[in-house]
């Protein structure tokens, strides 16, 4: 059975401040939605494993589908409470590893080892690698087996600064996602804000926003055969 690896964050807050964050609830679960509709199993793994917090701002967004996913049991024990470590992850078992989004994710996804190390071998095998929102976090520093970053040269999107603005965080994050991508020889394309877009380079899948999630799985379940 074909099999994807969902990627969320253990980070409760913004940083330092007394402000809640975590994972955007429907980035995983209208994901694992088109997933399962068409027969493609799923895991979970964050960067320490165990729980997984959500960002409160995300449960206004919740709608019909998200919420049949979120009412599971199988979805609140494995995605949300007993998600697996990096290190108990094989990657031999992935088509593909997909970085979900939330705020938090700018915390820990970026330098996290174990998570990098997942990417880059389900890449090397030949499978995807892909993200939504601010998961682009997940790809800034995955380099393959030469030490060359994935991202680089390659067309990529994700979560914008116009977006960051209108969601009243451009202040609080701790870097811009196209200047971090930028930065490390991406190109970073964009369309206007809070409108689905997402984009396929080679192997690399990305989403700009929450409303790219759907067209995100369309190119992976494409891209996999399904």
């Amino acid at each position: 059975m074909t099999k994807v690896l969902v990627v969320e964050t253990n980070v409760m807050q913004y940083g330092e401040r007394a402000e809640p964050t975590g994972l955007w609830l429907g980035e995983a679960a209208e994901f694992v939605s088109a997933m399962a509709a068409h027969h493609v199993a799923v895991d979970y793994v964050s960067p320490k494993g165990g729980f997984v917090p959500l960002d409160p701002r995300s449960m206004r967004y919740v709608d019909a589908d998200i919420m049949r996913v979120y009412e599971q049991p199988d979805f609140i024990d494995r995605a949300l409470t007993h998600t697996l470590a990096p290190a108990a992850v094989n990657p031999a078992d992935y088509a593909a590893i997909y970085y979900t989004g939330g705020h938090g994710v700018m915390w820990d996804f970026p330098d996290d080892a174990g998570l990098s190390r997942l990417a880059a071998a389900i890449h090397a095998q030949g499978g995807l690698v892909a993200s939504v929102c601010h998961g682009i976090a997940g790809l800034l520093n995955v380099t393959d087996a030469s030490g060359r970053r994935l991202i680089a040269g390659r067309t990529i999107t994700g979560f914008t600064a116009s977006e960051e603005l209108l969601a009243g965080k451009r202040r609080v994050v701790p870097f811009l996602n196209r200047q971090a991508a930028t930065a490390r020889g991406a190109h970073f394309v964009q369309k206007r804000a809070y409108r689905e877009f997402a984009v396929q380079d080679g192997q690399l899948i990305t989403g700009q926003n929450p409303f790219s999630v759907k067209a995100v799985a369309r190119l992976v379940l494409a891209a996999i055969g399904d």
